[in-house]
């Protein structure tokens, strides 16, 4: 079967389709909890409190951001097939939990697992999909993965009327066990792409030395670190992860109280509409980029400044609006930019990192991004509160700024793909 399938001039994209179900599979799982607070607070009352709703979100952040780095050097040295199956397994297991979860620290700390096992999935994937497609179509098939990631998302939104027409509990339970069983399928179809160099065997045998190993990942950070075009890459990432994350967290909570309309339907309109815009924006952003990129050098990183240059206006409207117009509007805008911006992250990074340490890299991207959202998240969460969440919106513009003149100006590569 492996080598049947491996041989095939399409398999690299039905890798892409496969991850694409997990992307999917994985925001999904995370998202519907954002949805969901009032139902699960009928059963459990510490959840109606703002502050305690936004502590279980961040909690989810502030592991998935410690593990990223983790994930990242983990999955440069291991079988990135089994580490995205078990990562697979693992949350999915931990959804279906969530169902039998009675109490705010069950909560709490199912959520602190989804974390850890989420982590591992994303630097993996990203780093598995470089190996198949280091020339042209890059940044269109880290843009297809992503879209699986913002099917996730939409779906994730349904949460509330989801649970609505059943329980929650019974939403958490089903949407578990698909995962558990799309685990099973990966097992019999995914494959590493043993062409790479980082897959390559020698003659050679060495014992495994632990002084060897740690010092391997000592050397990788290292290198990273002293690469200036990395620190750019982190920052401007950095920068999108705020409203990344705050948008996926609490603007259906936005919306709700400032369009005065029930979670039901705030849920749909905050997440459909910036998935459904953040497809096309993927799916225009990634053939743009790479047809620009074989022109100039730069055309992937002059795409994701178009995509963040975007987001600015986008943000100002779901701070200031007051309309459902406005509210899908600013989704609609924010979406699309977000797109152009996320399909070619990776990309970039291929310009700038060889193929030994991209997933470590991405890992450290991952937490940085991941922290920074969750202090965002706290920061939301006080001050809806107070009423004041969409001034916290309209902030968060402040920084793309910054990241756009950082991006354009430092970042000068020199090929399309660092081996």
């Amino acid at each position: 079967m492996k080598k049947l399938l491996t041989s095939k001039q399409w398999y690299p994209w039905l890798v892409v389709a496969l991850l694409w179900v997990v992307a999917l599979l994985n925001y999904m799982d995370r998202q519907m909890l954002s949805t969901m607070r009032a139902s699960m607070a009928v059963d459990i009352t510490a959840l109606e409190s703002t502050v305690n709703f936004g502590k279980i979100m961040a909690v989810f952040m502030w592991i998935y951001g410690f593990m990223s780095p983790v994930s990242g050097i983990v999955a440069d040295r291991v079988n990135r097939k089994w580490l995205i199956v078990g990562s697979l397994a693992v949350w999915s297991t931990v959804t279906l939990l969530m169902g039998y979860a009675e109490t705010y620290n069950q909560v709490y700390w199912l959520r602190a697992a989804m974390g850890i096992s989420e982590a591992l999935y994303i630097p993996a994937a990203l780093s598995l999909i470089a190996d198949y497609f280091t020339g042209k179509q890059l940044s269109l098939a880290i843009g297809i993965h992503m879209t699986g990631l913002y099917m996730g998302q939409a779906i994730g939104g349904f949460g509330a009327f989801v649970a609505a027409q059943l329980s929650w509990q019974q939403t958490f339970h089903w949407f578990g066990l698909v995962g558990i069983v799309y685990a099973l399928i990966l097992i019999a179809f995914l494959y590493e792409d043993e062409s790479a160099p980082r897959n390559i065997k020698t003659e050679s045998f060495e014992p495994f030395s632990f002084r060897k190993a740690f010092g391997s990942v000592g050397s990788s950070i290292g290198a990273l670190l002293a690469n200036g075009a990395f620190w750019t890459i982190l920052f401007f990432f950095a920068s999108c992860s705020i409203p990344g994350w705050s948008t996926k967290n609490w603007l259906p909570e936005l919306f709700a109280s400032s369009l005065g309309i029930d979670m039901v339907w705030a849920g749909p309109v905050a997440t459909i509409t910036i998935a459904a815009s953040s497809f096309l924006g993927v799916m225009v952003g990634g053939p743009m980029a790479d047809r620009w990129a074989q022109r100039n050098l730069k055309g992937r990183i002059f795409t994701s400044a178009i995509g963040m240059t975007l987001m600015i206006p986008a943000l100002i409207l779901m701070g200031f609006g007051s309309s459902l117009f406005s509210a899908i509007s600013a989704g609609i805008i924010f979406g699309f930019g977000y797109g152009l911006f996320d399909s070619n992250t990776m990309p970039i990074l291929c310009q700038f990192v060889n193929d030994r340490r991209r997933a470590t890299a991405y890992g450290i991207m991952n937490m940085s991004g991941l922290f920074i959202g969750a202090m965002a998240t706290n920061v939301l969460g006080s001050l809806a509160q107070d009423g004041q969440m969409g001034l916290g919106f309209v902030i968060m513009a402040g920084a793309l700024v910054l990241a756009i003149l950082l991006q354009l100006t430092v970042l000068k590569p020199k090929t399309l793909n660092m081996e």
